[in-house]
């Protein structure tokens, strides 16, 4: 009696595909509401302050036109939001909502640019001590204790009262303040994964130190830097506005968040718009930046699980099969191997 051999499509169950980190991390981000709707106004915000002058020009209100006849009341106070000036004018009888789609596009270069910058300068840093170790190790170590122990805002006073108040100081003193961090970090990842197995084969092969480190070592550093970057980011726009809020960072009239602040302090029981929609964007901006970054971190880093078990998702009842049958999560298994 012949046997009939089973076929492929009979076997029952799916095809399961390996995933790699990248996927696993993207996976976790499509789960968590909170980091999309942040995510969200991020890429709003971002169009808004691209789309300015186009804003502008459609509207008729430049960043820098006075109307005095629309914009005042008689007493020369500024106008409350109606349907010409939707968040109101300023002291100068300015479109306030004009002006804070400027702001927004100065604080977000300044804070995009100065994290960059220091992302670079940190991750150099920090890869450097961490592999090379000894002497090197210690005086970038505490070149790092040093900038993280310095008061930034004296630090700012000085370079300001030398360069003058722009948007390349403000930049360059947040980034020569922010790096010691990233390389803080950097460093800590260095050390742990030089000892590993592929760097050490890699190192018997005759790799050298230029391709150890960028080859094998760098692409493995990307995850905690890149969650740094989005935790830095709101940090940087925070630090640039309370920069030009006490007239240390962007000077007028170029319109930033901080400087506006500045202006509208004298206005509060008169114009509260004048004070609430630049803070109020500032915050809405920080605080979808730092739920961003919280989701991003949870994302990328396999062993924190407490937001992700909770949500009932494909992934989540993967993570907890796996859990019952080894005693681990298999997620947290892939991503780590």
């Amino acid at each position: 009696m012949a046997v009939t051999g089973i076929r492929p499509e009979a076997v029952p169950g799916e095809a399961i595909a390996g995933r790699g980190p990248w996927a696993l991390a993207w996976a976790r981000v499509r789960t968590d509401r909170v980091a999309l709707a942040s995510a969200a106004i991020v890429v709003l915000l971002l169009v808004l302050a691209a789309a300015a002058p186009l804003i502008a020009q459609w509207s008729g209100h430049g960043p820098d036109d006075r109307f005095r006849d629309i914009g005042m009341t008689a007493q020369g106070l500024p106008v409350a939001p109606n349907g010409t000036f939707w968040f109101g004018t300023d002291r100068l009888g300015r479109d306030l909502f004009i002006r804070v789609l400027y702001g927004a596009r100065v604080s977000l270069v300044v804070g995009v640019l100065s994290t960059g910058l220091a992302a670079v300068l940190g991750v150099a840093v920090g890869l450097l001590a961490g592999f090379y170790g000894g002497v090197i190790d210690t005086l970038l170590s505490r070149l790092m204790d040093v900038v993280l122990s310095f008061p930034y805002l004296i630090f700012a006073l000085a370079v300001v009262s030398i360069a003058g108040p722009s948007l390349t100081a403000t930049a360059g003193v947040i980034a020569l303040y922010s790096w010691a961090a990233i390389a803080g970090v950097v460093r800590g990842r260095t050390l742990s994964i030089k000892e590993r197995e592929y760097v050490e084969a890699a190192r018997s092969l005759g790799a050298g130190d230029a391709r150890i480190m960028l080859v094998d070592i760098l692409p493995n550093l990307l995850a905690p830097v890149i969650v740094l970057v989005t935790l830095l980011i709101p940090a940087a726009i925070v630090f640039e506005s309370t920069l030009s809020y006490l007239g240390l960072g962007i000077a007028a009239p170029t319109p930033s968040w901080g400087n506006l602040l500045g202006e509208a302090q004298g206005f509060s029981r008169v114009a509260w718009w004048y004070l609430v929609f630049p803070a109020g964007t500032l915050l809405v901006t920080t605080l979808a930046f730092n739920l961003l970054g919280d989701g991003v971190r949870d994302a990328i880093d396999p062993r924190t699980e407490r937001l992700f078990g909770r949500r009932g998702g494909v992934l989540s009842k993967r993570s907890r099969r796996g859990k019952g049958r080894d005693g681990g999560s298999g997620a947290a298994k892939t991503m780590e191997g």
